[in-house]
C-alpha cells in the first residue's frame, strides 16, 4: 500500500514538474510568483517568464521559493530579478483592481472571470488574491454586499429597494441569510433595532464594571469599564432605537456568570454568544477562542492561523472591534516581542488578565502533577 503511494505521489510531482516546464517554455508571466527554476550550469535561478535562453531540461529543477533556492546556493538572475520586491507592489495592484471590480459588478464575477481579467490562471490569482487580502475573492464579496446591504437599508424607501441596490437578485436569496449578516431582520435593522429587544444589566467585578447585554440569539455584547453609565450609554449608541431592559433578576443571573468567568479565568462561558461582524473579523474571533487559557499568541501567529500571513493589521482590528470581552479573548493576543499592546478596555486590565491566567493554569498543572505522584 505504502509503496503504491509513493508511486502515485512520484507521477503527481512529475506531472507538476512537466506542467512548470511547459510554463518555462512559454515565459508565461501568469506563473510568475508560483514557482522559480534553477539551473545547474549557470548557478542562477529565475522566473518562469524570464527572457534569458531556454536551459537544456536535465539542468533545471523547480523551486517553490526564492529562499529555498537560494539555500540551495543559487544566486538571482540579472535579467528577470526574481527577488524584486516588485512583484509583491505588482500582485497587491492585481488584488486591488480585482476587489474594484468586485465592488462595481452588479452580480458577483466569478472567478474565473476575476483571474481572467488579471491575466492569471484561477488556482493562482485564488492563491494570490488570499494571500495580499487575507481572504478569498468569494469571502470579499459577501463583506462588501453586507456593507452595501447596511447602507442601503439605512437610504433606501423599503427594504425590497434596498435588497436588490445592494446586489441581491432576490429578496429569497438575501432573506436566507439575513440574520447572519444583521444579526436581525431587515426591517428590525433598518430602524436601529426599532423592534427589537435587548436584556441587560452591569455588574461589578476585580476590573471593573462589567455590562451584559444579550438578544434572542445570545450574549450580544460583554463590555468593560470604570463607569456603568458609560457602558449603558456605548449600548445605546450601538442599538439607538433598540428596546432596553434592564433590572431584570433573572437576567443579573447571568451577568453573575460573566462575573465568574472574569474571576475565575478558563472557566468558560456555557451561553451562545450573538457575534455580529464581517466574514475576516468571524474568522479571526474563531481563531481568538481556539488560543487555551494561560497561552498567548501574536498577531502574527493568528493571521497565519486563519491562512492570511500578510493581513497582521487587519487581524489587529479585528480583536479591537471585539464586542465580546473575555468571552473572545482578544487580550490572550500580544504583539511579537511578547509586550502587551492596545487593549479595548485598557492594558491594565489586559495584563490582569493573563497574570490571573497564567496562575491559574499554573495551579491546575501542579495539582495534576501531585495526584500523578499519588
Amino acid at each position: 500500500m505504502t509503496r503504491t503511494l509513493t508511486k502515485r505521489t512520484a507521477a503527481k510531482a512529475e506531472l507538476d514538474d512537466d506542467r512548470r516546464w511547459a510554463a518555462v517554455l512559454a515565459h508565461d508571466k501568469s506563473r510568475d510568483g508560483e514557482f522559480y527554476y534553477s539551473v545547474a550550469t549557470t548557478g542562477v535561478y529565475c522566473r518562469p517568464s524570464c527572457p534569458a535562453r531556454r536551459p537544456n531540461r536535465q539542468n533545471v529543477r523547480f523551486h517553490a521559493s526564492c529562499m529555498e533556492a537560494e539555500a540551495l546556493g543559487f544566486r538571482p538572475c540579472k535579467r528577470c530579478r526574481p527577488n524584486d520586491q516588485s512583484l509583491g507592489k505588482h500582485h497587491a495592484k492585481l488584488v486591488a483592481d480585482a476587489c474594484r471590480r468586485i465592488e462595481a459588478a452588479e452580480d458577483e464575477p466569478t472567478l474565473g472571470a476575476l483571474a481572467e481579467a488579471s491575466g492569471l490562471s484561477r488556482f493562482h490569482f485564488h492563491r494570490i488574491f488570499k494571500a495580499v487580502a487575507g481572504v478569498t475573492p468569494k469571502d470579499y464579496a459577501l463583506a462588501h454586499r453586507q456593507k452595501r446591504i447596511h447602507r442601503e437599508l439605512e437610504r433606501s424607501p423599503t427594504v425590497t429597494e434596498a435588497i436588490y441596490d445592494a446586489g441581491f437578485n432576490s429578496s429569497a436569496r438575501f432573506y436566507a441569510g439575513a440574520d447572519g449578516v444583521l444579526g436581525m431582520s431587515p426591517t428590525d435593522f433598518r430602524s436601529g433595532g426599532k423592534n427589537a429587544t435587548l436584556r441587560f444589566a452591569v455588574g461589578e467585578c476585580s476590573l471593573g464594571s462589567v455590562l451584559v447585554a444579550a438578544s434572542e440569539k445570545g450574549i450580544s455584547a460583554i463590555l468593560l469599564g470604570d463607569d456603568p453609565a458609560q457602558l449603558t450609554r456605548d449600548l445605546q449608541d450601538r442599538f439607538p432605537k433598540a428596546e432596553l431592559i434592564g433590572q431584570d433578576r433573572d437576567f443579573e443571573k447571568i451577568v453573575a456568570l460573566v462575573v465568574g468567568m472574569v474571576e475565575a479565568p478558563g472557566t468558560g462561558l456555557d451561553l451562545p454568544l450573538d457575534i455580529r461582524g464581517t466574514v475576516f473579523q468571524h474568522r479571526v474571533w474563531q481563531a481568538l477562542r481556539k488560543i487555551p487559557p494561560g497561552s498567548t499568541a501574536t498577531y502574527a501567529e493568528i493571521a497565519q492561523r486563519i491562512g492570511a500571513p500578510r493581513a497582521v493589521r487587519a487581524v489587529a482590528r479585528a480583536c479591537a472591534m471585539n464586542a465580546h470581552a473575555i468571552a473572545i479573548p482578544c487580550h490572550r493576543v500580544v504583539r511579537t516581542d511578547g509586550s502587551l499592546s492596545g487593549y479595548r478596555w485598557g492594558v491594565a486590565r489586559k495584563s490582569a488578565l493573563l497574570k490571573r491566567e497564567a496562575e491559574t493554569s499554573g495551579a491546575r498543572l501542579n495539582r495534576k502533577a501531585k495526584g500523578q505522584r499519588a
